[in-house]
């Protein structure tokens, strides 16, 4: 049966590739973005411009934009990466990650919960980045703080909607060939999405809660 998906981040990189997957599923797909893009135009059922997910204002204009519509996948995709380093910090990038990758999913998800349902998914586009135990090589203080809170916010969150029947994947997508990180990597967008899904289709309320690496793996806090 179709299922409406809604994807923050949804014009570019692996938020489209993820829109485009779903989209040729037949699955109903909802991109929400600062700014469109043709190929999410191409791609999408439904596109919310305007929507800065790291402020309240944000996360307030995409669930006035859905309105009562019901959301079977929500995939907070959104996020940012700067390059602090110890040498030359920027304690104004710091925030601004912190607005978006890890504050941002929260107040999307709080703003959506009645659209979510008993038997709604919800997934995080993480990085292992935001693991302590596999930092060992310093550097990145905003984007590893938060996507480390991030992924502490998804655990809360996968412990509090349980009773509701809504299980919560946190993923890493892998290294990803995107404009985020200069078209380095060593997977596609659409190979990324494909893994990605893979373990989304396989979230229950068992395994709810648990940090994959988009190839399977579970990796470490």
């Amino acid at each position: 049966m179709p299922q409406t998906v809604v994807i923050t981040g949804a014009n570019r990189g692996i938020g489209l590739a993820l829109a485009r997957l779903y989209a040729k599923r037949g699955d109903r797909v909802i991109g929400a973005c600062r700014k469109s893009s043709p190929e999410l135009q191409a791609v999408a059922a439904q596109v919310i411009e305007g929507i800065d997910v790291g402020t309240e204002s944000g996360a307030a204009a995409l669930a006035k934009a859905l309105g009562d519509t019901q959301i079977d996948l929500l995939i907070n995709n959104a996020g940012i990466l700067r390059r602090e380093s110890l040498d030359e910090m920027n304690v104004e990038s710091i925030r601004e990650q912190f607005a978006v990758n890890a504050l941002g999913p929260l107040l999307v998800t709080h703003a959506l919960l009645r659209n979510l349902h008993q038997g709604s998914k919800l997934a995080f586009v993480t990085s292992r980045m935001g693991s302590i135990a596999d930092n060992t090589s310093g550097s990145r203080y905003g984007y590893r703080m938060s996507k480390a809170a991030l992924n502490m916010a998804a655990v809360s969150l996968a412990h509090d909607l349980q009773p509701r029947g809504i299980p919560v994947a946190i993923l890493h997508p892998g290294f990803v060939q995107t404009d985020m990180v200069g078209g380095s990597g060593d997977i596609s967008a659409d190979t990324a999405a494909e893994r990605l899904a893979a373990r989304i289709d396989g979230l229950n309320l068992e395994n709810s809660g648990t940090f994959w690496h988009s190839n399977g793996d579970v990796l470490p806090w």
